[in-house]
C-alpha cells in the first residue's frame, strides 16, 4: 500500500512534454485555437439552457449575481488550472497535476471522475443536441420518428409510445469522434468556425434584446426569499442570499469545459504561454458574455414566462413573444444552440481521450488507450472506444439520468486542482513557471471553499452518486491499474539538455 501515493517524478513529466515522434501527439495549436477550444466547452447547454432554469426556480432576475458567483469559483480554479498548466505541458488535465503532487492513488480517483464531466458530459449533451435537430428538421416539415430519437426508457406523454433507440445522439457522437481522429488542428478549425457562430448570435441577442428588456422584470432585482415548488414537485429556496447561491449551483453547468483546455497542453505549439491565456481568456469572455446574456433574458421575459411556456427553449420563446419583427433571430439562436452543443462534444470527447492518454502512459489502463495513429497522430483508439461508450450512454439511457453528477465530477477536480497548486508551490517553490497564481495560498483555499460550497448545494443525492461511481473506480484500479502501474519502472535515460529549469 506504500506506493499508493507514490508521485510521479516532475522530469519524468517534463521528459513526456518533450517527446516528438510518431508516438507522440503533434503540437498545432496556438493561444487563439486554445481560447476557442475554451469557448467552445463553454458556451452551449449551459447559457441557453440552464439560465431560464435558474431564472424560473431559483433567482429570478438576481441569476445576474448568480452567474458573477460562479465565475468567481471558476476564475479561482481557473488561476490554479493554468499555474500547472504552464508548468507541466502535458495532456491529461487535473489527472496529471494530482499525480505529481498528491500521488498515484489521487491521481486514480480524479482520472476516473472525470469520465463524469467528460464522456458523461458528452453523451448527455448528445441527446440535448438529438432534440434540437429534430426541431429544425420541424422547419422543413420532417422529424425523426420518437421511437428512434428517444432512450427505451422514455414514452410520448398523451400517445404510449415508447423510444427505441435514439439515432441522431449517436450519429453526432460518431460524427464529432471521427474528425477527432482527422486531427486536433483540424477538430480545431472546425471549433473555431462554430465559435464565431455562436458568440455572434449571443451578441446579437444582448444588441437588440436590450432595446426590448422591461424594467419592470428587474424590480426587485433581489427577489425576497420564499420558496418555490417545481411542476415535478420539487421545492427550492426562491430569492434572497440561499436562492442565489443555489442558482450559482444550477449555472455552474454553464462553465464547466474551460478545464478542457488543460487537456490539450502536449498539442499547444508554446505552452508556457499560450496555456494560461487559453485558461483564462476564455473564461474572462465568458463571464462577460454570460453576465450581459441573463441580465437581457431576464429583462424581456418575465419570471413567470419562464415558469411556464417559456420553459423550453427559453431563448427562441422570449424572442418571439416580446421582440417583434425578429422571428429570424429566434431561428437563429436555435441554429447557435445545435452548433454550441456539437462544439461542446467536440470538446468534450477530445478532453476523455486525452485524460485516458496520460492515464494509458501511466499504466493504469491499458495501452490501447495511448495508441496513436501513425499519420495523423491522434489517440484513434480512445476515440472509437469512448464513442462505443457514450453513444450506448446517449442512445438508451434518458438525459436526465446522471442529472448533475457532471457538475459534481467537475467540482470535485476544481478542488484538487487548487490544492495541488498549493502542494507544490511548497514542495518545489524553484521550478520555473510560466505563469504564477497570485495571492496563494488565499485563492487556493478561496477556490476550495466556493467549490466546496456548490458541491454542498448539489444535495446528498448527488454524493451518494460520486461516492459509488468512485467505489467502481477502485474496483478497477485494484484490480488492474495497480498492477500495471509504471510508477515504481526505472525511469527512461534523459536525453541531452532535457531537465528541470531551477
Amino acid at each position: 500500500m506504500a506506493n499508493l501515493f507514490a508521485r510521479k517524478p516532475l522530469d519524468k513529466l517534463m521528459h513526456e512534454a518533450e517527446e516528438v515522434g510518431e508516438h507522440s501527439l503533434k503540437r498545432s495549436l496556438g493561444p487563439w485555437n486554445l481560447v476557442a477550444l475554451g469557448i467552445g466547452a463553454i458556451i452551449g447547454a449551459g447559457l441557453f439552457v440552464r439560465t431560464a432554469a435558474a431564472i424560473a426556480d431559483r433567482a429570478g432576475p438576481s441569476v445576474v449575481i448568480a452567474f458573477i458567483v460562479a465565475g468567481v469559483g471558476c476564475a479561482f480554479a481557473g488561476l490554479c488550472y493554468a499555474e500547472f498548466a504552464s508548468l507541466i505541458p502535458v495532456a491529461g488535465s487535473a489527472y496529471t497535476y494530482s499525480y505529481a503532487t498528491m500521488g498515484e492513488f489521487v491521481a486514480w480517483i480524479i482520472g476516473w471522475d472525470l469520465v463524469l464531466e467528460y464522456a458523461v458530459g458528452a453523451a448527455t449533451v448528445s441527446i440535448a443536441w438529438s432534440a434540437y435537430f429534430n426541431r429544425v428538421l420541424d422547419w422543413f416539415g420532417w422529424r425523426i420518428p420518437y421511437e428512434w430519437s428517444h432512450s427505451p426508457f422514455e414514452a410520448a406523454a398523451g400517445t404510449g409510445v415508447h423510444g427505441i433507440m435514439n439515432i441522431p445522439a449517436v450519429f453526432i457522437l460518431l460524427l464529432l469522434s471521427l474528425l477527432l481522429i482527422r486531427g486536433t488542428k483540424e477538430s480545431a478549425f472546425v471549433n473555431g468556425l462554430i465559435v464565431v457562430l455562436k458568440v455572434s448570435i449571443v451578441l446579437l441577442v444582448i444588441g437588440i434584446g436590450w432595446g426590448f428588456m422591461n424594467p419592470v422584470n428587474h424590480t426587485p432585482l433581489i427577489p425576497a426569499a420564499t420558496t418555490y415548488t417545481t411542476p415535478q414537485g420539487i421545492q427550492h429556496a426562491y430569492g434572497g442570499i440561499l436562492g442565489i447561491l443555489g442558482a450559482a449551483g444550477v449555472v455552474f453547468f454553464a462553465y464547466i469545459g474551460f478545464d478542457a483546455v488543460s487537456t490539450a497542453a502536449q498539442e499547444a505549439r508554446n505552452p508556457k504561454r499560450d496555456m494560461p491565456i487559453g485558461i483564462l481568456g476564455s473564461l474572462v469572455l465568458c463571464t462577460v458574455l454570460y453576465v450581459l446574456f441573463s441580465y437581457v433574458l431576464s429583462g424581456v421575459a418575465s419570471v413567470q414566462d419562464f415558469r411556464s411556456a417559456g420553459r423550453e427553449a427559453s431563448v427562441a420563446f422570449a424572442i418571439t413573444k416580446y421582440m417583434t419583427g425578429y422571428e429570424w433571430l429566434s431561428k437563429s439562436v436555435t441554429v447557435a444552440i445545435l452548433a454550441g452543443f456539437s462544439s461542446v462534444i467536440l470538446v468534450m470527447l477530445l478532453g476523455q481521450s486525452r485524460v485516458f492518454y496520460s492515464m494509458s502512459k501511466d499504466g493504469l489502463v491499458p495501452k490501447i488507450f495511448s495508441d496513436v495513429h501513425p499519420r495523423f497522430r491522434t489517440p484513434y483508439k480512445s476515440n472509437l472506444l469512448f464513442f462505443v461508450f457514450t453513444g450506448v450512454f446517449a442512445a438508451f439511457i434518458p438525459e436526465d439520468v446522471v442529472g448533475e453528477m457532471t457538475s459534481i465530477g467537475t467540482l470535485f477536480a476544481f478542488m484538487l486542482v487548487c490544492a495541488g497548486v498549493w502542494i507544490l508551490r511548497v514542495r518545489r517553490p524553484d521550478l520555473e513557471r510560466g505563469f504564477r497564481v497570485p495571492a496563494l495560498p488565499v485563492v487556493a483555499i478561496l477556490g476550495i471553499l466556493v467549490c466546496g460550497a456548490m458541491i454542498y448545494g448539489l444535495g446528498w443525492t448527488n454524493w451518494m452518486r460520486l461516492i459509488v461511481w468512485l467505489l467502481i473506480g477502485f474496483i478497477f484500479y485494484f484490480g488492474y491499474g495497480k498492477s500495471h502501474s509504471h510508477i515504481s519502472a526505472p525511469p527512461p535515460e534523459m536525453p541531452e539538455g532535457i531537465k528541470l529549469s531551477k
